[in-house]
């Protein structure tokens, strides 16, 4: 199929602005010939008292005179003289000049006049006239730069409005037709809901909107009404878009696709009149969907940052989406869907029901969640028959649905750069890795004092987060730099639901503990912690207020989910509130970072054995932590030790 689908873009001939520039320098070339035809461009000036004098010598053989300047044809018997041998010679296009060999500027016309007169009277002059007749060739060239401004300002105005997309907007006169792209019988896409892994409430309130187009009788024949419009909300990555084109191969009804921005245009008017004319068309082929991707771009509350008080093309644009969503009736069998990441910025109207009767949140995937995808997307990959994904979904904590995609896309990217011919775990967990700390840069130079004070700092985190109770559980630890990181560690965090005060509190000491180390050991710290001090400040300010987990300040928030504080000139608290909220930040974030240096100190001489192993072999597993500090008592179902050995076979690999 995609074969298939590439064979009309190679076939469509592409339009070059090379071709407009060649016509046009051809189009002077060919008016110079033209015009060189009477060698005009090679007639010499020639002064009116010359003139009368070759008119007495009977050189002049025709004369062609407006009211100011006259053309000079000289007779062939004169052209033989060696005083006019110059004119003899040929024109630069290797044509023989023709004449007129001169032109005159008539000063007196009546003198001119009689003697023109005179001359033929005496028959030293053949022929005169007076040209009153235009000139269309001299016309052409008068008007050539006024056509060839016209000329260049629409192929502008074409390559501007889409050079001949689809849906008109290729043409300067339809410009405000819709941009959407259909989906139907004819035109349709082979993605079902069995290619959409988890997400499982997500797709039983989409597979519903489905059936209420394709089985109506089924809701109104009791009364209900089909819902106007269901948005889509959630992460970058989830899957919002992907839902939407599983619709398009499910619903087996036209499916009209375009994004926000597609509204927007320059011109004044555009985007309302392309929303018009998307409704008009859905409407024509209901029932049907309309799917608008990142609606943000057209949905911002209105008013917001336009201090100038202009009229806004983009308001104008959301006016109109409003009143078509409104407007059509409950029986025309067309539903809006729509998706965005940003839904605490959409305006209220477009939120309210009878517009967009539902919200479907689509979150990050959980644990089964994330296997299922990974079920998915390992599909059409080679891979040994052993793989443990259910490893795989425990080891990506926090991925999204493209995340995971990019995983198993760079896990076979890594195996077949290695020559194999499956991909195995190892490729999985270096594909890992390299998303979550960028690619390894073994070859970087690293002073031994450096890779010390590194390997401190690493063991430093291990160490404290080892020995708090609710600090995430140890992975590895590596002092390979990899990206912009010259160490870096690996937990696995609880996927918990809510968080309580203790666990923050763990979390940030195990992440003051490098700088901590540096302290204790070297009695100096440097510039190396400064993505810790960049995490617990944010985890320690959002305590404050954000969650209100701070006993000075209270159960008060100063979160604005409706995104309203954005545009607030003031803070929503007093200048004394501020001064406390910064002490209380300061003191959480302090008191962690001592904290940290008291268990560190207990534990100086293990902190010391377990950099020393970490210089060795530069990647350190869960298991060399237990041979040095023992078992974690806190874990009360540890880690399989299938999980464990593979990871440190990966690593010995890898080294």
């Amino acid at each position: 199929m995609a074969g298939n689908n590439m064979k009309p873009n190679q076939n469509k001939s592409k339009f070059s602005p090379w071709i407009v520039y060649s016509s046009i320098l051809a189009i002077i070339l060919v008016i110079n010939f033209l015009t060189n035809g009477s060698n005009l461009g090679d007639s010499k000036q020639l002064s009116l008292s010359k003139l009368f004098d070759y008119l007495e010598k009977g050189y002049v053989e025709r004369v062609e005179f407006t009211r100011s300047a006259a053309k000079i044809y000289l007779t062939e018997e004169a052209l033989q003289n060696s005083e006019f041998e110059e004119l003899q010679r040929k024109t630069i296009l290797g044509r023989e000049n023709t004449g007129p060999q001169y032109i005159t500027e008539i000063g007196n016309s009546e003198i001119f006049q009689k003697k023109l007169d005179q001359a033929a009277t005496e028959g030293k002059l053949k022929e005169y006239k007076s040209e009153t007749e235009s000139n269309w060739g001299d016309l052409f060239i008068n008007f050539l730069p006024i056509i060839i401004i016209i000329a260049f300002w629409l192929f502008m105005m074409r390559r501007m409005t889409g050079g001949g997309a689809a849906g008109g907007g290729g043409q300067i006169f339809s410009i405000g037709k819709s941009k959407a792209k259909l989906f139907d019988e004819k035109n349709d896409i082979k993605i079902t809901f069995n290619d959409v892994a988890g997400l499982e409430g997500a797709k039983e309130e989409i597979e519903e909107i489905v059936e209420f187009l394709k089985n109506p009788e089924k809701y109104t024949s009791i009364g209900g009404k089909i819902p106007k419009g269901a948005l889509l909300v959630g992460p970058p990555g989830t899957g919002k878009t992907l839902l939407a084109k599983a619709v398009a191969g499910e619903a087996k009804v036209p499916f009209f696709s375009l994004s926000g921005s597609d509204f927007v245009e320059m011109f004044v008017g555009v985007g309302a009149s392309r929303v018009r004319d998307l409704f008009k068309q859905a409407k024509e082929k209901s029932p049907s969907i309309i799917f608008i991707d990142e609606i943000d771009a057209v949905g911002r509350a209105r008013g917001k940052s336009n201090f100038s008080g202009s009229n806004d093309e983009r308001e104008n644009t959301l006016n109109q989406l409003l009143t078509e969503m409104d407007g059509f009736g409950s029986n025309t069998n067309v539903i809006v869907l729509a998706a965005t990441n940003r839904a605490e910025i959409l305006d209220k109207a477009l939120l309210r029901a009878g517009r967009f009767d539902r919200q479907i949140y689509v979150d990050l995937p959980d644990v089964k969640e994330r296997e299922a995808i990974f079920k998915v997307h390992l599909r059409n990959i080679k891979k040994v028959d052993n793989l443990d994904i259910d490893f795989l979904a425990k080891q990506t904590p926090g991925f999204s649905g493209a995340d995971i995609a990019n995983v198993c896309n760079e896990a076979a990217l890594t195996a077949a750069r290695k020559g194999k011919t499956a991909v195995d775990m190892q490729d999985f967990l270096d594909a890992v890795d390299r998303i979550v700390g960028g690619l390894e840069k073994k070859n970087k130079i690293i002073t031994p004092e450096e890779k010390y004070a590194i390997a401190i700092h690493e063991a430093g985190h291990a160490t404290v987060s080892w020995m708090c109770e609710h600090a995430s559980p140890l992975v590895k630890v590596t002092i390979v730099p990899r990206g912009q990181s010259l160490g870096a560690a690996w937990y696995l965090p609880a996927e918990r639901q809510i968080v309580r005060t203790e666990q923050m509190l763990d979390e940030m000491c195990a992440t003051m503990g490098g700088r901590a180390a540096e302290k204790i050991i070297f009695d100096k710290i440097s510039t190396g912690a400064l993505s810790d001090l960049e995490k617990v400040t944010k985890q320690a300010k959002a305590m404050v207020t954000v969650y209100g987990l701070n006993e000075k300040i209270g159960n008060i928030t100063y979160y604005d989910s409706s995104g309203q504080n954005e545009y607030n000139f003031s803070k929503p608290y007093s200048e004394e509130t501020a001064k406390v909220i910064d002490e209380e930040i300061s003191k959480l974030i302090e008191g962690q970072y001592q904290r940290a240096i008291d268990i560190l100190s207990a534990n100086r001489d293990k902190l010391i054995q377990l950099a020393d192993l970490l210089c060795e072999k530069e990647v350190i597993f869960k298991e060399d932590l237990e041979n040095i500090f023992g078992k974690r008592p806190f874990d009360s179902v540890s880690n399989s030790g299938e999980s464990e050995n593979t990871q440190k076979d990966s690593a010995e690999k890898e080294l």
